[in-house]
């Protein structure tokens, strides 16, 4: 046994060097472990506790680690013996005083409240098979994503789940048959790892935050686990979350924050290496792109780094199938290029094109008017948003939906993707006044999100006097003209079931009383959910309502004359690989009475009217004249 020890060692000791290039914190190995931890080159000493609980207690063993050769910015330490289920701190010395305990920026594994690292075995948390799972092959054209909070998706009662406000909550029969019948593909998750706002040691009383504000980047959040002071609990019911919406063929997005922490002074960045990862303005003060009181500075090497690698462990550790960067608009764009190339090219990249106030950084920023420059990553369109509701600094005032013209163009810059299209006027696009796509899969088309008001609560405040009929109405005419533009659709969760968030228009820290979804409201408007699962049925049927190539939608995609409060066009899917229908005519009608439009005579088969949809077809009309009718505050798709 002895012998056997003394070559465990001896291995762990060959392969220091290049396990700590794997940046993991901590390397286990049944006879020893190795741990490095990254400082600034002026610290003076750093020590590692090793402790027999994640929190509490003193520490059962001090180390003192020693600087590596090299550049003199990292430190190791290897402990012998087995330490798996031990955990772990390294504290920093600087100017003659330590900057206080953390895990450092790479652990993989932490304990309740991410406060210590866990030494675990990471095989001991895979699922059984989980070597057999795979992501789904979805193209990114394809793609129809849904956006939710874990704990909004499940906690209600008239939702059924055992698991409520749990990853594993997602892996239950009733969630997979409701994404599955809707007919989404991939599933947008809000931030799922370590956040602070949510005290893991209090998760009987009510608390609730979306997550905004890191802790540990590599680690899922244990207030989403069925038990957080166990570190191998959440990591493996992450893994069942996803292995479960893989095998029912949907992808898993991971909403991401790199660009800030959850403060300065207590975060594993700034008390590894000061000052190091966040930017500064020219007077010595934090930079606050971020609007969080802090930015981090992605152009430095290391901070680069730590999100590229972070990224690949997402996708190699957990099988993670996406990204959304929040507030993209604060990472610069060499970064967002280099993650994108650092990772396989269908995992798909989107995120925030733009930032929440002004950068300390005088390069390119990863902006929407930047995302030509980034081949292979998407941004969300404020343009065809804000043109359907409303603009984003006031609740009440309506856009298109609410009967207000001049809007149409900003719409038809959705519709085509973002991209340089000859039937757009971008002098009269809101926000854009050039196309910033070079391909149509690089914009993200939604009327609502997490964040700002929900689409029913917006129509509520803005269009008034409405009557639910009229909001109905106006939910299915938005949610049509996000499902056939030649963007990537974006749905937030619940809006298949008429969500609504009591008019509350920052959620991120509401109750569960505004933040459910009501799940009885399947029953009590059945036609919303009918609409929506139909609409996306015919998208995912039709690709001449996902292109993906600028040329394909430049090529056979025209408009008709625009009116006020009137858009349509006219798609040639003879021209469109795999399509069946021949001409394809569509019409968005936001007036409160009926319209016309003027395409060539025939006969045709409507498959949208008035507020339902089926892709088989609703009749057939015969028009002599060439005129059709768009009934009011709805769409019309008709083909031949």
């Amino acid at each position: 046994m002895k012998r056997l020890s003394l070559l465990v060692t001896i291995i762990m000791a060959l392969l220091l060097p290049q396990l700590l290039n794997a940046r993991t914190g901590v390397v286990y190995g049944p006879g020893a472990s190795a741990f490095s931890v990254e400082t600034n080159k002026d610290a003076q000493q750093v020590k590692l506790r090793i402790y027999n609980a994640g929190l509490g207690g003193k520490p059962i063993k001090t180390v003192a680690m020693k600087r590596a050769k090299g550049d003199g910015t990292t430190w190791q330490a290897t402990v012998k013996g087995d330490l798996k289920g031990k955990f772990y701190t390294f504290d920093v010395k600087y100017g003659g005083k330590f900057r206080g305990e953390c895990p450092g920026i790479w652990a993989t594994a932490v304990g309740v409240n991410g406060k210590r690292g866990a030494i675990v075995d990471m095989e001991e948390t895979d699922p059984a098979s989980w070597n057999a799972d795979q992501r789904p092959s979805i193209a990114a054209r394809d793609l129809i994503l849904y956006e939710m909070h874990h704990r909004d998706f499940s906690i209600d009662e008239s939702g059924g789940f055992a698991n409520k406000g749990k990853f594993i909550a997602l892996a239950e029969p009733r969630a997979i048959q409701h994404l599955k019948e809707l007919g989404v593909n991939a599933v947008h998750i809000l931030p799922s790892f370590d956040y602070a706002s949510v005290d893991e040691t209090r998760l009987d009383e009510p608390q609730y935050n979306w997550g905004y504000d890191p802790v540990n980047y590599n680690v899922p959040e244990g207030g989403y686990s069925t038990d957080p002071y166990k570190p191998e609990v959440r990591i493996r019911e992450f893994k069942q979350m996803v292995q479960a919406l893989h095998k029912a063929g949907i992808k898993v997005i991971l909403d991401v924050v790199y660009n800030h922490t959850w403060n300065i002074d207590g975060s594993n960045f700034q008390r590894t290496r000061p000052d190091y990862y966040y930017r500064k303005n020219a007077d010595g003060s934090y930079s606050n792109g971020s609007g969080c009181g802090n930015e981090t500075a992605s152009e430095r090497e290391g901070m680069r780094q730590f999100m590229i690698e972070s990224v690949k462990y997402w996708v190699e550790e957990y099988h993670i199938d996406g990204f959304r960067f929040d507030l993209m608009g604060v990472h610069d764009v060499e970064t967002m290029n280099a993650i994108r190339a650092a990772v396989p090219q269908d995992i798909f990249i989107y995120g925030e094109g733009w930032s929440a106030g002004s950068c300390a950084y005088s390069g390119d920023l990863a902006m929407k008017a930047n995302i030509n420059k980034m081949p292979g990553i998407a941004a969300f369109s404020d343009e065809i948003r804000d043109a359907l509701r409303g603009p984003w600094d006031s609740n009440s005032k309506a856009a298109f939906l609410g009967g207000v013209k001049g809007n149409e163009e900003s719409i038809k810059f959705g519709i085509v993707g973002a991209i340089q299209h000859p039937g757009v006027d971008y002098s009269k696009v809101n926000y854009s006044k050039a196309p910033y796509a070079n391909e149509p899969t690089q914009m993200i088309a939604y009327v609502s999100c997490h964040d700002d008001m929900c689409l029913v609560d917006r129509l509520k405040a803005s269009v008034k006097g409405i009557s639910m009929d009229e909001l109905i109405r106006l939910d299915l005419l938005a949610q049509t003209v996000v499902m056939t533009s030649q963007g990537v659709p974006f749905l937030l969760s619940g809006e298949e079931m008429l969500r609504d968030k009591k008019g509350v228009h920052n959620s991120y820290e509401s109750p569960d009383s505004i933040n459910h979804l009501d799940w009885d409201n399947l029953e009590r408007y059945p036609q919303v959910m009918e609409y929506y699962k139909n609409l996306i049925a015919l998208r995912k049927a039709h690709p001449a309502f996902h292109m993906g190539r600028a040329d394909m939608v430049r090529r056979n995609l025209d408009f008709l004359p625009v009116e006020n409060c009137l858009v349509a066009y006219h798609i040639n899917g003879r021209n469109v690989p795999g399509e069946t229908w021949g001409d394809i005519y569509v019409a968005f009608n936001a007036h409160k009475r009926a319209r016309t439009i003027e395409i060539p005579a025939g006969t045709y088969t409507v498959v949208c009217r008035n507020i339902k949809c089926n892709p088989a077809g609703l009749t057939t009309v015969t028009t002599k004249d060439g005129k059709v009718t768009i009934p009011a505050q709805s769409a019309l798709i008709l083909h031949n």
